[in-house]
């Protein structure tokens, strides 16, 4: 039986970390090297040079008010049955499947290897094909409860090409790679990818001084593991939304015998418990950003689910401060007479502004929870998503439901009001702010693609076009979540550069095995800049953030060899290991299970930690379902 959540202040029993003694029959084997090969997705249509971005066309995207904000929360069909074997093709689209959780005490899927279905979720999982969205008519607030069922099933069966799937591919850097040079789409930008929309304001080179430093021992403990409450069969519970703070990691979770739903604060080296910050209901969302004070943000359900409605609205909107563990405020808003939900949220200066996706509107607040802004009956033109920081930035969606024009805004974020827009080329149904200082943000061009986006426009400070990048689609491993505007992964912009994975392939040599590397792209060019680290033999990396001029990057290292947090200097892209983890097979087990790619991640100040977004019932009595795994240096 899966084990219940553990008394405050006292360290969860029958882990997979020492002390803990593992069961008889060990944790699971992790996958061998090679095991099963990598399906290779449909080829993305190659654009000629110069030419604009083809048309998608993508089916429209799901009604304002469904709760799906990334995140599946219906159960799949009841009476699914265990993981096909390795070979096995996945279900069919319009199947209802119930996605399975790999567990520690389970076989999890190696990166890039068909295996059991993965964790659910709304990500095009190292860019998968997204099944298509259900189509139906915008509804002015909370949406139908019927609706918001079709689209999670949807959002579930979606989440099975997360671990299916993967083809292999090589991405050259030392020539340049000629393929990827970037053209203007709109008129605005120069020929062979020259730079002639940036000004004197742009960003310099340089990211500044790095923070992160390696300490004497690199070899990190298994700090604490938090281990999930029991979930009833065939339902699936989000803990989406985490924080590490120098002093604290903060974990969505659930608290007491009535399972209600809260923020937990954790001391980062023992999981000792700080506080606890109760919600109404699930997380929906929650800011990527964190103010100097302590503040974060977070989007959550209006009540529990029952059996009465087991789809609460989204609509209710958080400050909290995580340095004394207490809720500053909540407040929604009602456009009529239906709450407005939100899928994603963010900070820039002292505003919290909250994007209600494909289909509604946004809305703002000040750090006080005076309303700045609400969603306007009558609006022709609407925020769809917003994007925080050092700038606010926001993509505004006008025109028909069917047919939208979408636009980049540089917003003024007490006002909301746009310093200045750059329309996107007609078509265009998505886009996904990567950065916002400077600005970077990308488009999937393609019908069904494998890359998170096709294509990533660099503008300047001004807003006008520097240079494109064409991503080959394929190619390349980053993430960007499904029916989102600022939700990608895997992907990082400094140094004027960004900083993308390519796609495991082949490593060659003596041993088989799969590697792959990051490689960078200049924002002013939107050519390869011959900047390159390599994963090694058997090997995956991808970049987790910026850490000044420096970037920070997650590095698998294979079976049984321990992952690793290392820093890439910017300049030479030398690489430092920061952190490493215990090389185990319990351990190596266990991080497979919690699919660091495709969920949450975070490493500050020699202490790593990996967070589900989504749980369910495992398989097997025997197996062991984990909200959060960590390790420390300290």
């Amino acid at each position: 039986m899966t084990q219940p959540p553990q008394p405050p202040n006292q360290p969860p029993q029958g882990g997979f970390g020492a002390p803990q003694d593992p069961p008889p029959q060990g944790f699971g084997k992790a996958p061998e090297p090679g095991y099963g090969y990598p399906q290779a997705p449909p080829p993305g249509a190659p654009q000629p040079p110069g030419a604009p971005p083809a048309a998608p066309q993508s089916p429209p995207p799901p009604p304002p008010g469904q709760p799906n904000y990334g995140y599946p929360q219906a159960p799949g069909a009841p009476g699914t049955p265990p993981p096909a074997a390795p070979g096995t093709p996945p279900p069919a689209y319009a199947q209802p499947t119930q996605a399975a959780f790999p567990a520690v005490g389970s076989q999890p899927p190696g990166y890039g290897y068909p295996g059991q279905p993965g964790q659910p979720g709304p990500h095009q999982g190292y860019g998968y094909p997204q099944p298509p969205t259900m189509p139906t008519q915008p509804q002015p607030g909370g949406g139908k409860k019927s609706s918001k069922q079709m689209t999670i099933i949807v959002a579930a069966v979606a989440a099975i090409a997360l671990i299916v799937g993967g083809g292999v591919f090589y991405a050259s850097t030392k020539d340049g790679d000629k393929n990827n040079s970037a053209k203007g789409d709109d008129g605005k930008g120069g020929k062979d990818g020259k730079d002639t929309g940036g000004d004197k304001n742009d960003p310099p080179a340089g990211g500044g001084p790095a923070k992160e430093k390696a300490p004497a021992n690199t070899t990190a403990k298994v700090g604490f593991q938090v281990p999930a409450p029991e979930v009833p069969k065939d339902d699936i519970w989000s803990v989406a939304g985490s924080w590490l703070t120098d002093d604290t990691y903060v974990k969505s979770g659930y608290v007491g015998k009535a399972k209600d739903h809260a923020l937990i604060g954790y001391e980062p080296a023992s999981g000792k418990e700080k506080w606890t910050i109760p919600l109404s209901g699930e997380t929906c969302a929650v800011s990527k950003e964190v103010t100097d004070e302590g503040i974060a943000a977070v989007v959550s359900k209006d009540a529990k689910s029952t059996k009465a409605d087991k789809y609460p609205d989204c609509s209710e909107v958080s400050a909290v401060d995580l340095k004394s563990g207490k809720k500053l405020w909540t407040e929604n808003v009602e456009v009529s007479g239906s709450k407005v939900e939100f899928e994603e949220i963010a900070i820039s200066g002292d505003t919290v502004a909250a994007g209600a996706g494909t289909g509604g509107t946004g809305a703002a607040w000040d750090m006080s929870g005076k309303l700045r802004w609400k969603p306007q009956i009558g609006d022709k033109c609407k925020d769809a998503g917003y994007a925080g920081g050092d700038q606010l930035v926001a993509v505004r969606k006008c025109g028909d439901y069917d047919a939208p024009k979408l636009k980049i805004q540089l917003l003024d974020p007490e006002s909301g009001k746009a310093k200045w827009s750059y329309p996107l080329s007609p078509g265009v149904d998505n886009a996904k702010i990567i950065s916002t200082n400077p600005i970077v943000f990308g488009q999937d061009t393609g019908e069904i693609t494998a890359s998170g986006a096709t294509d990533v426009f660099s503008l300047s400070n001004a807003g006008k076009l520097r240079t494109r990048i064409k991503l080959e689609d394929g190619k390349y491993s980053h993430d960007c979540e499904v029916n989102k505007w600022a939700s990608c992964s895997a992907i990082a912009v400094g140094n004027d550069k960004l900083y993308v994975p390519t796609r495991q392939h082949d490593a060659g040599g003596s041993d088989y095995g799969f590697t792959n590397e990051i490689i960078a792209f200049s924002l002013a060019t939107g050519k390869t800049t011959g900047d390159r680290a390599d994963a090694g033999d058997d090997g995956e990396m991808f970049p987790l953030r910026m850490d000044g001029g420096n970037v920070l990057a997650y590095k698998n290292g294979g079976y049984n060899k321990g992952a690793k947090i290392v820093s890439l200097d910017g300049g030479t892209m030398k690489e430092t290991t920061l952190l490493q983890t215990p090389a185990t097979e319990s351990v190596s087990s266990a991080i497979s299970g919690m699919v660091p790619k495709s969920n949450e991640l975070l490493y500050t100040n020699g202490n790593l930690f990996m967070g589900k977004k989504l749980i369910s019932k495992p398989y097997s009595k025997d197996d062991k379902e984990y909200i959060a795994l960590g390790f420390t240096t300290q």
